[in-house]
Formats: structure tokens, sequence, C-alpha cells
């Protein structure tokens, strides 16, 4: 009798505990609590439930379906990248690796003015196969201009700048985060600043921001920053100015000049911000080479200036006066082929290495290179990268409070092309480099730039912070150890030293290994109206 005396009150106790005790999806224990807010890291424990963060601090008497004991590592907010190119590949590669093996767990997407017009139909395709990543979308400039004027080379009539404006208000309806733009690329070079304006003004009526890639980022930089800042003074937006960078070798050191602008324009009283990825090499179409009036019109227009011996001569005179501030050698050595369909052996290989290839030389001349690039155009052009900024730019633009990480990349099926390592590394890279090795910045203030800085700027009003309520989006990563690993030679690895990745509470890297979950969501802006 008086063993099942005690093995009954032995039993109740056990129940009554389990009853009394807090229930949790999952829970992280010991971990170096980095919060998101640039405070100093702190350690306690995290808890999951229903895909947000229920409690934060020392938990005790609680209990968790998974439980994970980070050690001592950093926790942290999921990365937020704000500047990608996903549109198509995140169809076919919806677990996103690169980017979530680089602890990204939100992306941004339909930048430099590319996007789809048919938001209500790209969120129907994702949200029909799931995605391991939250992904949210601005609406482009070039893609409305296109769907109201093709490419042509003038101003719209007041009917299409209505078109455009109409299209635009119907994006923000169906969920876009702003607008974008990119006035370098055909057609948005051939605007001018008022049509950004109306465009601009009815983003904001929608709580949007205007993200741009600029006129210049060369020579006549402070110029493209001041008709950014002008652009925003008129409609009322908050500005983010893309991949904040000085282009050229005879523009190193122009960072000082440029960040004092935008200083004194934020004093003024101008919302603006910068993002940049950690590299100093740009990643863009061959076309850029090329005066923008000899892109007018389509493919066919091309080819027939292409193939005119007089047209050709005049494209070939104005590329090679560009040379003087694109490189310090006055070659293009410095532009290196990522992709090219082709001919696959160019991909790796710089201009100056493949027209020595095709000549049967050892040495070439500028204008040999550039009769290279023209024939590369007749056959619909090559992705490049080019190695034309400065280290110390790269720095001092990131250790301004302004700027947040991103890294304008897409995503990459690994081992295919030659692509631009920073989609396979920005921010482990920021992590691993700038913080750990060369002291830039402190690991705080760097995952404040990832998270809160840039949730913050695009309203992610549940995101970017551990807090208690929000969407439990965390990165758990070993800050002895993370860095990247891909290289311009060697582009296809993954970053290392990121262990977890958690995306709206589901576990979708799980000891360095991709799980296969899909817990992604899509995000809309202020202005989205259900249909």
């Amino acid at each position: 009798m008086i063993y099942r005396f005690w093995d009954t009150l032995l039993v109740f106790l056990f129940t009554l505990t389990t009853a009394t005790a807090q229930q949790y999806d999952l829970l992280i224990r010991n971990g170096r609590i980095v919060d998101g807010t640039g405070n100093p890291w702190y350690e306690a424990d995290l808890a999951i439930k229903d895909g947000k963060i229920a409690a934060i601090g020392r938990l005790t008497d609680v209990q968790a379906a998974q439980v994970i004991d980070a050690r001592r590592q950093i926790v942290a907010p999921g990365f937020i990248d704000v500047h990608t190119h996903i549109e198509g590949s995140i169809q076919e590669l919806p677990q996103a690796e690169n980017f979530i093996y680089d602890g990204v767990t939100t992306l941004i997407t339909g930048n430099c003015g590319s996007s789809f017009a048919d938001l209500k139909k790209f969120f129907r395709e994702l949200d029909s196969i799931g995605i391991s990543p939250n992904v949210g979308t601005l609406a482009g400039h070039n893609s409305i201009r296109r769907a109201v004027m093709r490419l042509s080379r003038r101003d719209p009539t007041p009917e299409e700048q209505a078109k455009m404006e109409a299209i635009m208000e119907q994006m923000m309806l169906d969920g876009a985060l702003g607008l974008s733009s990119g006035l370098i690329y055909i057609p948005g070079a051939y605007s001018k600043t008022e049509e950004i304006v109306g465009l601009a003004k009815v983003a904001a009526r929608y709580g949007g921001i205007y993200a741009t890639h600029m006129r210049n980022e060369a020579d006549s930089v402070i110029a493209a920053i001041r008709e950014t800042l002008e652009i925003g003074r008129q409609s009322g937006i908050p500005i983010q100015i893309s991949h904040f960078k000085a282009s050229g070798h005879n523009n190193w050191g122009r960072s000082r000049e440029m960040l004092t602008v935008i200083e004194r324009a934020r004093a003024e009283g101008i919302d603006v911000n910068l993002d940049q990825y950690p590299y100093p090499a740009s990643s863009t179409n061959l076309g850029v080479l090329f005066p923008a009036w000899a892109l007018a019109d389509g493919d066919s227009a091309v080819q027939a200036r292409l193939t005119d011996p007089k047209i050709r001569a005049q494209i070939a005179n104005e590329i090679a006066q560009n040379m003087a501030w694109r490189s310090n050698s006055g070659r293009m050595d410095y532009a290196y082929v990522a992709r090219y369909s082709p001919d696959s052996t160019y991909q790796g290989l710089n201009i100056s290495q493949i027209t020595a290839k095709r000549l049967g030389k050892t040495k070439t001349k500028l204008k040999d290179e550039i009769e290279t690039i023209m024939e590369m155009m007749l056959k619909g052009g090559a992705q490049m990268i080019y190695h034309s900024m400065s280290e110390e730019d790269v720095g001092r633009i990131m250790a301004s409070p302004l700027t947040m990480i991103a890294s304008d990349a897409g995503i990459y099926r690994l081992g295919k092309d030659v692509p631009h390592p920073r989609g396979y590394g920005s921010n482990a890279r920021v992590l691993g480099l700038y913080v750990r090795d060369k002291k830039i910045i402190t690991i705080e203030e760097a995952i404040r730039k990832m998270t809160s800085m840039p949730a913050q700027r695009f309203a992610l009003t549940d995101r970017g912070l551990l807090r208690k309520g929000f969407q439990a989006d965390i990165v758990i990563f070993d800050p002895a150890t993370i860095s990247d690993r891909a290289t311009f030679e060697k582009p296809h690895a993954y970053a290392q030293g990121i262990g977890y990745v958690i995306v709206n509470g589901g576990v979708v890297v799980a000891d360095g290994k991709h799980t296969g979950k899909r817990s992604g969501m899509i995000i809309r802006g202020r202005g989205y109206r259900q249909q």
C-alpha cells in the first residue's frame, strides 16, 4: 500500500509539472543574443511557438518539441537582403540555398528598375510551390516603362505618363514595397527626372520607398546623387540608394565626398539611406559599356547599328573615350565574363584575354577589345563582372551608419557559369572579414545593418529584431568561423560557420545542412489591398 501511494503521488506531481510547464515548438538554449538593435550581446534562451518568438530570457520550467543548444554562439535575427534579382530563378530554385546558407531569411527583389509587372501572378506562383526564404518585391520603373512605351528613346506623352502611374498604383495595391529604378539601363536611361517623380509620388501615397540604381556611379556620381535627392524632395518618398559605390579608378577615394552629400541631405530633412555589397567589383550586363543611344528600340535596331560601318565606328569611339575612367590600364582587362551562352569558354576570362585568344596574340590593343565586345553584343550580350572599385571606399561606405548590407545577386545553381561571389557570401564576408579580421565595424553594428535597419526601411514591422511577438526569423552562427568561401576564381562555394537558419519558426538549416523546409512567406507592402 505504501509503495502504491508513493507511485500515485509521483505520477500526480509529474502530471502537475507537465501541465504547468510552458509548452513551445522550439527552444534555443545558451545563446549569445544579438537582437538587431545594435546593443551589446547578452546571454539568454529563446522560445518559439506558432512561427513567432514567444519568450526571451532565462527560461526555466519550459518544454519544447525541439531544443537547439546554441553553445554560446550568436543568435541573431535572420538577415534581410534588400537588393536581389530573383525573378525567374526563385521559381526554379525555391530553396534558395546560396542565400539561405548565408543566413538570409528575407529577400527583396524587383531592384534596378526590373520586376514582374503582374505581382498577383508572381505571388500566386510562389505560394503554390513553397519557398524557403520570405520574398517581397519592388515595382520596376523599366518594366513599367517598357509595358507602355517599349524601348522608345523619348519622353512619355501625358497619356503614357498617366498609364505608367496607373500601373504603378496597381502594383502598390497588389503588394509592391515601392518603386525601383535602373537609370543606366534601357529604357530607364531615356527617362527624365520628372517622369520618375510622377511614379515616386504614387508609391509614396501608398507608403512605399524609392530604391535606385542611379544614373551614374563614376565621374558624374555627385550629379546622380543630387538627382536622386531631388526626386525624394519633390515626391516626399524615402530614398534607398542601391549598391552605393565610387566606380572607376580615377574616382577612388570619392566616397568621402559622396557620403558628405548624403549626410547634408539628411540634415536638410531628406530621408535617404544606402545599401552596399562588400566587394570591390560589380556585376551587370555587357550593354553598360555601350552608349545608351546605341541600345534604343530593341534588338533588331541594335543589330542594325552594329552592322553599319559608320555607326559602328561611332560606337567604338565613344566606348574608347570612356575607358579613360573605367580602367587604369586603358584596356578591358578589368572586365570578366560571368555568363556567355554562345561560348562558355569565355566565362571566367577578361575581355583582353578573350581578344588575345580570338586573334591568336599575346598582347592586344583597345580597338581589338572593343571589336570583341561588339561581336559579343551582336550574339546577344553577356553577364559581366567589372573590377572597378577600391577596398578603401568599400570599407569607408560600410562604416557609415547609413549603410545596410545587400548582395545584388540572384539565386545561383551550384556549379553553373562563373557568377559574382556576392551571391554566396555577402553577409558571411562582412561578419568574417570586415568585423572579425579588419574590425571596421562591430558584430552588433553589422547585424543591425543586416536586420533591423532594412526591416525599418522597408516597413517590415514584425521582422528584423529578436522581440516577443515578432516572426521567428533567426540565424545561429559561430563568430570565430563564419566566413565566405566563394572567390572570383571559384565562386561556387557556400558560406561557412552558420549552423541554423529558422524562417517563420521552421528550421530550414540544421547543423549546417538545408532541411528542405519551405516556410517562407510573401511579404506585401503597406498599400496592399486584398481583392
